[in-house]
């Protein structure tokens, strides 16, 4: 990717700028930060005193007071994250953020996303993001036709993580009546499974 310091700081300032704006911010804060995450402005640039400032960190850069960083938190950049409505690129900035924080040879031990506590993906629910990132790391680095089909939105994380087998399949089972429970297991498993499942329990143990 090539570098161009100048360009780079236009986007620092435009994001930096979105950061301080408060509520107004979440409205302009959210594409500004998903621009300067793909094409890297963070990493280097030049400030409005003409001083040439480099990142190899990005939790560095965002905690950085300006003119060489946001002088924000890494909540903050969450916020902006879970401010993007539409699933398919929450979860793409979300992918974006978790390259930026990856460690690099020579670079830090990387940013504890336990604790940052972003997340995605509205078909589970806006919880705790820690596997849902892990998923999304783990597709990148040994399935990327699956990655690719995720930040696609053709597949959630989770389903990719199954069809690739690092992850296996899970139903819910409702237990009000044994005829809800047999009704869903008929749905999701193979007549052989079933009968399997029938001499399974009806075994004494």
């Amino acid at each position: 990717m090539t570098i161009n310091p100048k360009a780079n700081a236009a986007l620092v300032e435009a994001l930096g700028s979105a950061l301080r704006e408060g509520e107004h911010g979440l409205k302009t804060g959210p594409a500004l930060l998903v621009r300067v995450l793909r094409e890297e402005s963070w990493r280097s640039f030049v400030t409005q005193r003409g001083d040439q400032v480099e990142h190899r960190r990005f939790e560095q850069f965002v905690t950085t007071p300006p003119l060489k960083g946001l002088g924000a938190s890494m909540r903050l950049i969450k916020k902006l994250i879970d401010a993007i409505e539409d699933d398919v690129e929450r979860i793409a900035a979300q992918d974006l953020l978790d390259r930026a924080t990856q460690v690099r040879p020579g670079g830090s031990s990387k940013i504890d996303l336990n604790v940052v506590n972003i997340h995605n993906e509205k078909d589970v629910g806006r919880g705790s993001g820690t596997s849902k990132e892990a998923g999304l790391r783990r597709l990148r680095k040994d399935r990327p036709d699956l990655h690719a089909e995720v930040l696609a939105g053709r597949l959630s994380t989770h389903a990719a993580m199954v069809t690739a087998g690092f992850r296996r399949r899970k139903i819910s089972i409702p237990v009000g009546t044994p005829a809800d429970a047999a009704q869903a297991l008929r749905r999701n498993l193979e007549p052989d499974q079933i009968k399997e499942l029938v001499q399974l329990l009806a075994a004494d143990d």
